[in-house]
């Protein structure tokens, strides 16, 4: 364990601690005055929590006594006072005198958890262009926490971006009207650009021709290779397995040529490429 340190707040560093240095991190202020019983145990309490993560909020200390304008300024009226900040604007607080389980109780509410620190390098990630890499991670994210939106969210922008149109949509189509906000409509605006761009005059021939001719392989062949080409691996995928399923003596021919030519194209890790890698394992052997 490291011991936390605390920032005493003054009109001085007031603007750059809260707003500059913090950044995203959650801002515990803690309103204090020397010598009452009660600050003690506020004090020893907030130690306690950042005991094991002293570096993932920014813990500050208001002398009352010494700083009552900045006491004024958050509106304190019985100490000691907890008020948690992120961004500039107040999330939370404790007022007046509380037992050490309700402070540790309020504080863990906004620790950062594993999920946040997985979410922060995708959204970077996402920003670099890095969204092979992305994957992964983000499907760890929702693991930890798969009733978080804004991971689903930031979910689906992976998948768009990977091509996986059709997860992407379901995952969005799922998303409540309280949570439609500006991200989720940009990222609707996405999925129709998408759509769109993937549904070319070629596939929709190809595909027109196959259903009147369910049987040519090298129709489905033709079709795999334009649904690859914008995106839609695992519509391609799909096509060409089913064709080594129905015909054993393709899989020494172009079909299984194609197939795995997009398996080997696909992004290391991806998670659609290594399904249908075991789907023909299981077929083969």
């Amino acid at each position: 364990m490291q011991t936390p340190t605390s920032i005493d707040l003054t009109p001085e560093n007031f603007q750059q601690v809260l707003l500059e240095q913090a950044g995203s991190k959650v801002v515990i202020v803690d309103f204090y005055v020397q010598g009452m019983p009660e600050c003690q145990v506020q004090h020893d309490a907030i130690a306690a929590t950042l005991a094991n993560a002293p570096d993932a909020v920014i813990w500050t200390r208001v002398d009352c006594q010494h700083q009552q304008g900045i006491a004024m300024q958050f509106g304190v009226q019985a100490l000691p006072t907890i008020a948690l900040i992120k961004e500039g604007q107040p999330i939370d607080g404790l007022a007046g005198p509380q037992p050490a389980e309700a402070i540790a109780e309020l504080l863990n509410k906004h620790m950062p958890k594993p999920e946040d620190d997985l979410h922060n390098q995708v959204q970077l990630m996402l920003a670099s262009g890095q969204f092979a890499q992305a994957a992964p991670l983000i499907k760890q994210a929702l693991e930890l926490a798969p009733e978080r939106v804004d991971i689903q969210k930031t979910n689906a922008d992976v998948l768009l971006n990977l091509g996986r149109v059709a997860e992407a949509e379901a995952i969005l189509a799922a998303v409540k009207m309280i949570d439609q906000d500006d991200y989720y409509h940009s990222l609707m605006a996405q999925l129709e650009l998408k759509k769109q761009a993937a549904d070319t005059p070629e596939i929709q021939a190809l595909q027109t021709q196959l259903d009147s001719e369910p049987d040519n392989i090298e129709v489905k062949i033709k079709l795999a290779v334009q649904l690859h080409q914008v995106q839609r691996s695992e519509e391609a995928l799909t096509l060409l397995f089913d064709t080594l399923k129905k015909q054993l003596d393709a899989q020494d021919g172009e079909a299984k040529r194609i197939f795995m030519d997009i398996l080997q194209a696909m992004p290391t890790g991806d998670e659609v490429a290594a399904k249908f890698r075991r789907k023909l394992y299981g077929l083969m052997y």
